[in-house]
This record gives C-alpha cells, structure tokens and sequence, in this order.
C-alpha cells in the first residue's frame, strides 16, 4: 500500500528552485557574506563596523557602495543603476550621510541639482567593500570549483548585459 499518494493538485515544486530564485538567494547569500566580513575588516571605521556587525547596515545599503560613482551621482541616477525608486534611495542616502558615509554637495553642473559623493569614511567602507567582494567570491570559487565559478560569471555576464 503506497503510504504517499502522488499528488492530486497541481505540482508548485518548480516555484523553489528557478532561476530567478536561485539567483536572489545566492545574491543575499553573497551580500550577507561581504556585510559579515566588512563588519570585522580592521579598516573599516569602528562605528560604521559596529552597525554592520549588529545588522544595522543591510543589502539595501549595499545597492549605495555598488552603485555611487567615485566622482559622485544623482540620487536619479543612484536610484536608476540600484533599480529602486527615488524615494527609496533617498531614505538610504539620508541614513549613509547620518553614518558619515555620504554627504550631499551641489553639482557642479546644475546649481538646482545635488550630487551624493562619499565621505572620507565612505571610502574606506567602499575599499573593505572591494576586499570583501573579492574574498566572497574566492570563497564562491573555491566552493563551487573554478571552472564552475567562470561559467556561472560569463553566463551573468552574457545575461545581465542582453
């Protein structure tokens, strides 16, 4: 006697393993993971590790480090590259420049408009951002192997640029 009939309705296991999915918790996997490192990285100002160690400082900050230019940005355009909206980006420029990540400045092109650009303290967050970045994905690497870790990068690569 099968103690485990077969399903009556219809089958939704599909919904936990796509590739959208797998790509979002890989993506918070990874985030989670360069937060944690950047939280004990020596160099990162004491405050601004103590925010990230106590889960201050989440993935949405994150879309900041990755996506502010070095010469500064728009909240606009900071908001376009993050894919969030304005407002959403605003209420994040506005905690990183009460954490002295950011501040705000006028643009040098429009005296209407002003530009978001990182602090002196936003810059060393931003280098234990690349050392981080670089150690998770070595550690994605050593994981998964080389030659998995080339294709899944060229095949993001190829995805995101299409």
């Amino acid at each position: 006697m099968d103690l485990h009939p077969p399903p009556t309705g219809p089958d939704d296991r599909w919904r936990g393993g796509h590739l959208g999915r797998l790509l979002g918790e890989a993506m918070r996997r990874f985030d989670a993971r360069v937060l944690q490192l950047m939280a004990s990285d020596g160099e990162v100002p004491l405050a601004l590790a103590h925010l990230a160690e106590r889960d201050q400082v989440g993935a949405a900050h994150v879309h900041i480090t990755r996506h502010l230019s070095l010469r500064g940005s728009r909240l606009t355009d900071l908001a376009a590259h993050a894919g969030m909206s304005k407002q959403a980006m605003g209420d994040l420029v506005t905690q990183c420049e009460a954490w002295g990540l950011v501040r705000r400045e006028p643009d040098p092109l429009d005296r209407r408009a002003r530009r978001i650009v990182f602090t002196a303290a936003g810059l060393l967050w931003l280098d234990a951002f690349r050392r981080a970045v670089a150690q998770t994905e070595a550690e994605f690497r050593s994981q998964v192997g080389p030659d998995v870790a080339t294709v899944v990068s060229l095949g993001l690569e190829a995805y995101a640029r299409t």
